[in-house]
């Protein structure tokens, strides 16, 4: 296991992480803590020290059982979770919502089931488009300073949210976003309209949840298995298994099988190569140790452009617009292969 940098923090973090929405009871897509431990294990062995949770996943067992498993060595691993969900029914409105209350109260909660003095990565778990970035922002900033987190990061957020927030940053000097947390697969690319540029820009780490689409980049469901999502796939509505998706799994597999690698391992690989940290679960030690072996692999250029034009999709305006010959034409005045460019984003 290889390691790299959070972005623009100096925090070192195996480049895959461990991802723990299914350790608990509450679910029926959940395992209990027997059956967790040897997948934590596995983990660690392989050297990954970046384990991701959250105050919601299995009501809150997860990071319950985390703790429990890391808190022989806690300062070795990175734990990372997230606040601003709440399981309904508890009649409350402010138990859930990015504002400071419910920042305070989720905070405190976490790191109680934790265990654990600090939380070394803090995410908003979703934007709720009603509290100001200004406040959100300066509550996470009073939590770093109180020494409760060390560093923050925004799951599933709009891009124009993180720009701002990082904006607010440089103009108060306080703490900047870590990384960001998004859906990323071969069969979930939107986020390459404007967040990956984004993370490039300002130095933003970027973690990548559901990286295998629920199954289908596994060829789970591509090589005569049963057409049908798994529990998990149906309660989370997660990737589709409909005709672009198959056919993108039906190619990740044939490229998969003439490297020798399982079409998991490729997919994951496919998503390092982008400098993207793949977040990854497991119910089984074998699985999850199948799933690190990506890290062993360094597909080529060819195989990344095949994989790349097998998943394309449409980027929409202005960037298709952007990508004519006639804008870079008369954008460079006829002299654009003239011209020596090492920063120009796309792909000519």
């Amino acid at each position: 296991m290889r390691y790299r940098l959070l972005g623009r923090s100096g925090l070192r973090v195996s480049q895959v992480a461990l991802g723990t929405m299914t350790f608990g009871t509450a679910a029926d897509w959940s395992r209990p803590e027997g059956e967790c431990r040897p997948v934590f294990e596995a983990f660690a062995e392989a050297g990954g020290n970046f384990i991701d949770t959250a105050n919601m996943y299995t009501g809150g067992e997860s990071e319950s059982i985390v703790g429990r498993l890391v808190a022989a060595d806690r300062d070795r691993f990175v734990i990372a979770t997230k606040y601003a969900n709440a399981i309904p029914g508890a009649g409350d409105p402010n138990a859930a919502g990015m504002h400071r209350k419910s920042l305070a109260r989720s905070l405190d909660a976490s790191l109680k089931r934790l265990g654990v003095d600090y939380i070394d990565l803090y995410f908003v778990h979703w934007w709720d488009f009603t509290t100001p970035v200004e406040e959100v922002q300066r509550a996470l900033d009073d939590a770093v300073s109180a020494g409760k987190i060390l560093h923050v990061g925004l799951s599933d957020v709009p891009a124009w949210v993180v720009s701002r927030a990082q904006a607010f940053h440089d103009l108060r000097g306080l703490v900047p976003i870590a990384a960001m947390q998004l859906e990323y697969s071969l069969v979930q690319r939107s986020i390459e309209r404007e967040h990956l540029s984004l993370a490039r820009a300002h130095d933003i780490g970027v973690t990548a949840w559901s990286p295998l689409a629920g199954g289908i980049l596994t060829g789970k469901y591509t090589r005569g298995a049963s057409e049908g999502g798994s529990k998990r796939m149906d309660s989370m509505q997660l990737q589709p298994l409909d005709a672009r998706n198959r056919e993108i799994a039906v190619a990740l597999d044939a490229i998969a099988d003439r490297l020798g690698v399982t079409s998991g391992q490729l997919a994951l690989a496919w998503l390092m190569s982008r400098g993207v940290i793949p977040i990854v679960g497991a119910t089984r030690p074998d699985q999850l140790r199948e799933n690190l072996a990506a890290t062993q692999i360094v597909p080529s250029e060819e195989t990344l452009a095949e994989l790349d034009a097998a998943s394309a999709f449409d980027a929409g305006h202005p960037y298709n617009m952007l990508d004519w010959e006639m804008p870079m034409t008369l954008g460079y005045g006829g002299m654009f292969d003239q011209i020596d460019i090492d920063r120009f984003p796309g792909k000519r």
